[in-house]
């Protein structure tokens, strides 16, 4: 069961890419999905090594302890729709959104945890997963508009 589910989320994230890649530009495409990646992983890995919680039943990443399928998959492909849904929002409505956001993807994992072997809870909890994406959200989103500013600045003082 966890191996169809595992593929299941593999060929919706795909999906979820694909369909990404016709609503930014590129360059701002693949740049929230790198910093995405980028931290997810670092953070993901961190989790895991101190005990947090565990991932059982790996398929493709079995080398890994952290879940590939959701730091380099799923997470970034969350990230990319949360920027384009906030690219002209302000403040409360990138908070509202992140919420939304992040409400949705805890509501997978806590059955995945508690039906499946995809993911283990050690001490980790719901509402960790539920804070930490929040906070992930508006941290890229924030680090986006920080790049974007400094790209804008660049150019202008170039003309």
């Amino acid at each position: 069961m966890e191996i169809i589910l595992w593929w299941i989320a593999f060929f919706i994230g795909i999906v979820l890419l694909w369909f990404s890649l016709r609503k930014l530009p590129f360059k701002e495409w693949i740049l929230v999905y790198l910093l995405t990646s980028y931290f997810s992983i670092i953070l993901g890995t961190i989790v895991v090594e101190e005990n947090m919680l565990h991932y059982p039943e790996k398929v493709l990443d079995k080398h890994f302890e952290s879940s590939i399928l959701f730091e380099y998959l799923m997470l970034p492909a969350a990230n990319i729709y949360f920027y384009y849904t906030t690219y002209q929002s302000k403040l409360p409505g990138m908070l509202i959104q992140s919420l939304i956001y992040s409400s949705l993807l805890t509501m997978i994992e806590v059955p995945l945890e508690k039906y499946t072997d995809l993911i283990e809870y050690h001490t980790w909890t719901w509402m960790y997963t539920f804070i930490s994406l929040f906070l992930f959200f508006i941290f890229i989103r924030i680090l986006m508009q920080l790049i974007n500013k400094a790209g804008a600045c660049a150019v202008s003082r170039g003309k």
